[in-house]
């Protein structure tokens, strides 16, 4: 009873005590406080802080409470009838439990709202990128954009434009190099298309103030020129072309090819030299994307007709971010290979896809002068538009993971492709539609093409390649195939020119 005594005795002089410094009784004990604040004080009471002190109307002894306290009033905030104020943690923590004071918050330091990683899609007109999920790779952590990823474009060449730069000033257009044969003998574009698709991989939409943003943004493009000036391109050019790019990948960490052209002739895929060109990428640890082709049902040809590469048909995606309106664009191609699997593999969109053009006066802007969009861009359609929207998927994804190789990296296109849309057909859509948010949050590592007997045209030295000993590195070139293989023709797809 007595130890009782003294603990009541002993509170009712620290409320004297109190009242004497003009603190009511009833209002001591309530901590009126962040909670963060409360902590701080814990840890570090004698630490000096600046603190907002919001209090009752009217109220003007909570000041002089500050200067009891040893504290300082800094600022007058009587908007929300509170002032800011410099004290120790330990001091804001006692000020809280005085009369008149509603609460007293830590003076935080504010951040900006803007992400210096972020790709503003604030004006994005680009409906393909949203109906991808691009724009949801793209700001959300870790921000992927295709960083430090080598994409190859096999085409018309690529003309220098600010879209390929970084916001740094630096170019993204890395490397340049040329195997046409007409009188250009630059890796300049007089053609516009291989600007074009680079530009859906690759650009950053700078030129259009955000408008027209391709599917990977911060991703290296590597400009191996084939076409000539007017469309044409010899296969032997191609073969070339990606012969260089084998010879160069680690230079420039080339993990994607981008072929959006077609063989003019209809081979199979192992008498063709153009198919066994991709599969000796492919086994390197290169992903290999090609068109499907625009001529519709039962027309595959080289190289949209090997095995193992990503063929890639085409959607019209209606302008719309939505998939729910989306078909099949009438031109992409489809039709069983050889070996009875189906291509295309899956489909992206291909309709009235806008990207940078350079040239506005010749080639294909100039023969189709109502596909211009503004002074810089350029309006065109075909599967050549659709695989490049794959090509900067397959980015985007192996900067996620780069230790995927490229069957790995097919596997996870097709198993995460959309199949939710109205008319989806297996047999003209493969896999169903591109979702790169998908693959990119998937977490399947197995792989595709098991069992997929190789070009009859690869040897891994005195035998024809099986798949149990083609490896990722060991394929080469069986010579003697060579001698039965002709040298037909390529041909550009056929654009379309939707408005």
């Amino acid at each position: 009873m007595r130890k009782i005594k003294l603990f009541l005795n002993g509170i009712f002089i620290l409320i004297l005590a109190l009242t004497a410094l003009g603190v009511p009784a009833n209002h001591v004990f309530a901590v009126k406080a962040q909670p963060a604040l409360v902590e701080l004080a814990a840890h570090n009471p004698t630490q000096v802080i600046q603190v907002i002190v919001q209090k009752a109307a009217g109220n003007s002894e909570v000041e002089k409470q500050v200067a009891s306290l040893g504290g300082q009033v800094t600022q007058n905030l009587r908007i929300i009838n509170a002032f800011a104020a410099e004290m120790s943690a330990r001091d804001a923590v006692q000020l809280s439990k005085t009369s008149g004071v509603h609460w007293v918050s830590l003076d935080a330091s504010m951040q900006s709202s803007a992400c210096s990683q972020c790709v503003d899609t604030s004006k994005l007109e680009n409906a393909y990128i949203r109906t991808i999920r691009a724009d949801q790779v793209w700001n959300k952590t870790p921000y992927i954009q295709g960083q430090g990823i080598g994409v190859a474009v096999i085409d018309s060449g690529i003309n220098p434009n600010g879209d390929l730069y970084t916001n740094m000033g630096v170019n993204r257009q890395v490397a340049d190099i040329r195997f046409n044969s007409d009188y250009n003998q630059s890796t300049s574009d007089g053609y516009g298309h291989g600007t074009h698709v680079a530009s859906i991989i690759g650009g950053d939409g700078s030129e259009s103030s955000g408008k027209y943003i391709g599917v990977a943004p911060m991703v290296n493009i590597i400009n191996v020129k084939v076409s000539n000036d007017d469309g044409s391109a010899m296969i032997k050019d191609v073969v070339l072309g990606l012969q260089w790019v084998l010879e160069n990948k680690n230079k420039y960490n080339i993990r994607v090819v981008n072929i959006s052209l077609n063989s003019a002739v209809a081979e199979s895929y192992n008498t063709s030299p153009l198919d066994a060109a991709v599969e000796i990428l492919w086994f390197n640890s290169i992903v290999v994307v090609v068109s499907a082709g625009n001529k519709g049902s039962g027309t595959i040809y080289p190289p949209a007709n090997d095995p193992f590469v990503i063929t890639v048909g085409a959607m019209d995606d209606k302008g719309t971010a939505t998939i729910t309106d989306d078909k099949l664009a009438s031109f992409s191609a489809y039709g069983n290979i050889e070996n009875g699997s189906v291509k295309p593999d899956l489909v992206a969109p291909g309709r009235n896809i806008i990207a940078r053009i350079v040239n506005l006066n010749m080639g294909l802007a100039g023969s189709h002068p109502t596909n211009k969009v503004g002074s810089q861009y350029f309006r065109m359609s075909g599967t050549s538009m659709a695989a490049p929207i794959v090509s900067g998927a397959v980015a985007l994804l192996l900067q996620d993971e780069p230790n995927l190789n490229p069957d790995q990296v097919k596997y996870r296109l097709t198993a995460t492709a959309n199949k939710s849309w109205s008319g989806y057909d297996s047999t003209t859509a493969g896999a169903g539609y591109l979702d790169i948010y998908a693959a990119v949050y998937g977490t399947t590592a197995e792989t595709t093409n098991t069992g997929t007997l190789p070009s009859q045209l690869l040897t891994t030295g005195s035998e024809p390649i099986t798949w149990g000993s083609a490896g990722w590195n060991s394929a080469g070139w069986n010579t003697a195939g060579w001698n039965t293989a002709g040298w037909n023709t390529a041909g550009w797809n056929t654009d379309y020119w939707d408005q």
